[in-house]
């Protein structure tokens, strides 16, 4: 140039896969799809955003235009009344049935979403090998029994009619509208169908190891289970990781500084239930020192600010806080979805205002559905190793002697829907995949970034959720939104909700 003049160019910032520098798994508690998103299509027509595909309840899809499309309110039959609360079973009866219903209280006593229960909600009748057909249609009896083993004073809702009801916009409009910008999923489902600590099993190794019981629950499931987790799998390999704990009310909770990094915040994450757990205490002091990888969540603002995130990361959940949405384990004690989808969202707010955002992701799920209807089946999946079959089954259990190698009595079925939304820069607007993952996917998604083989066949058999829920080239959220916050002055009660809330019928 001879002279000043006024130049303009175009600057290519797309990108690959090899741009995602961070991936975090944050699972909250015990919540179906249904249970939590089924309202979606209904908020959309609300908002004035574009209809699409989505599968939730179908009382809430419109009459016509993308499938699925309206249909009656699900029921499950309700307990006969004419069985008093007294007896410890909850007897089915199809001429008294529980409608799906908006639950007035954002505060839920627990249900169980064991292996048992998780049967029974397949098929209220459930027997093997004749009354395996699928029916969901044995949630509220599940529900119902395991709220009579207690007293009426401890668990007053009898009848399971909470195995029906769902939350909607006004109780969670963070997550709706976070979930209405980001990719979202209609088939995402827990890995197994049992509790909390067998799908953690399987959100950290891709295997339970043919456990469907929490280790120590009997004499065949005493030991922590051998199989290679992700963490030692990424120390192998020279990637870094982190796993973050609320350290809240536990015994670090009055440390400071060192001490409390020191203090074994290792005995409150779910890691604990591998042999790896072992090898990372005794490390203590050592070069590498695997301890420090275990740290308090207030670390996690101080990455997520500095630039410092591990390459992955896991954030436990704060059940000791009655943060992680938990249904109230004792009415004495009850915990607030709100409370927690607030939490959440500080925690989400962290990355998307930290100068992390710009190469991460947060995969934000429940780690199984908690006995919460939820209209949609599990799926056929993968055995992950050679356990196809429990191997911790009691004589009384469903399934015991079944001895299946696939099928609704082995591994080789996934558990029920949860909710899942993809959080990242690179996360594609308003998306809804229809692809059957389960959360080891999540395992697939860091194997696959950082060139690492499968930790089983399950993990290994899963879709690559980078070509399905992100957008490398053209980066949809470069800049994050900026999502309400979240609504915490919703009634907090668990006493047995009441006809009104379910619509002024007789459902009970």
């Amino acid at each position: 140039m001879t002279a000043a003049e006024s130049v303009t160019g175009t600057f290519n910032h797309s990108g690959t896969f090899q741009s995602l520098n961070h991936i975090i798994l944050l699972a909250q508690e015990n919540r179906s799809l249904d249970h939590y998103f089924g309202y979606m299509r209904a908020y959309w027509a609300a908002k004035g955003i574009v209809d699409q595909s989505f599968d939730g309840l179908p009382q809430f899809n419109p009459a016509s235009g993308s499938p699925p499309l309206k249909g009656p309110a699900p029921t499950n039959p309700g307990c006969d009344p004419s069985n008093p609360a007294g007896p410890k079973i909850c007897v089915p009866d199809d001429n008294n049935p529980v409608t799906s219903f908006h639950l007035g209280s954002v505060c839920t006593e627990e249900l169980s979403p064991f292996w048992n229960e998780s049967h029974v909600d397949w098929n209220a009748d459930f027997e093997y090998p004749n009354k395996i057909d699928e029916k969901l249609n044995g949630f509220v009896e599940a529900a119902g029994n395991d709220a009579r083993q207690y007293t009426q004073s401890t668990v007053n809702d009898v009848n399971g009619l909470r195995a029906m009801g769902y939350f909607n916009d006004s109780d969670l409009n963070y997550y709706y509208s976070m979930a209405s910008n980001f990719a979202i999923s209609d088939r995402w489902f827990a890995p197994v169908m049992s509790r909390t600590q067998l799908n953690r099993m399987y959100m950290i190794a891709g295997t339970s190891q043919g456990y469907i019981y929490p280790i120590g629950s009997n004499s065949a499931d005493q030991n922590q289970l051998t199989a290679m987790t992700i963490f030692e799998q990424l120390q192998n390999a020279g990637i870094t990781w982190k796993i973050y704990v609320n350290a809240d009310n536990t015994t670090c909770a009055t440390m400071t500084g060192d001490e409390q990094s020191k203090c074994l915040l290792i005995g409150y994450s779910y890691l604990n239930q591998f042999t790896y757990e072992g090898k990372i205490l005794a490390s203590e002091g050592q070069n590498p020192d695997l301890l420090q990888n275990i740290v308090p969540l207030t670390q996690f603002t101080t990455d997520a600010q500095n630039g410092t995130l591990p390459q992955y990361a896991m954030i436990e959940p704060a059940g000791a806080q009655g943060l992680d949405e938990h249904p109230s384990d004792n009415d004495a004690y009850p915990e607030n979805i709100q409370t927690g989808a607030n939490y959440a969202a500080g925690l989400i707010n962290t990355l998307m205002t930290s100068v992390s955002w710009k190469d991460s992701a947060m995969i934000f799920t429940y780690d199984e559905a908690g006995g919460f209807y939820d209209h949609v089946a599990p799926q056929a999946a993968i055995v992950p190793d050679q356990y196809a079959y429990p191997i911790d089954l009691q004589p009384t259990d469903a399934c015991d002697g079944a001895n299946q190698s696939s099928g609704i009595c082995s591994f080789g079925i996934t558990g029920y829907r949860v909710p899942l939304i993809v959080i990242s820069p690179f996360s594609k607007k308003n998306y809804v995949s229809h692809t059957v993952y389960d959360t080891t996917a999540v395992l697939t998604l860091v194997e696959k970034r950082w060139g690492l083989a499968a930790l089983t066949a399950r993990d290994g058999a899963q879709p690559d959720m980078s070509t399905d829920f992100f957008d490398f080239t053209n980066i949809p959220w470069a800049t994050p939104p900026t999502p309400p916050t979240q609504n915490t002055g919703g009634t907090c009660s668990t006493s047995a909700p009441t006809p009104k809330e379910l619509g002024g019928s007789k459902h009970y």
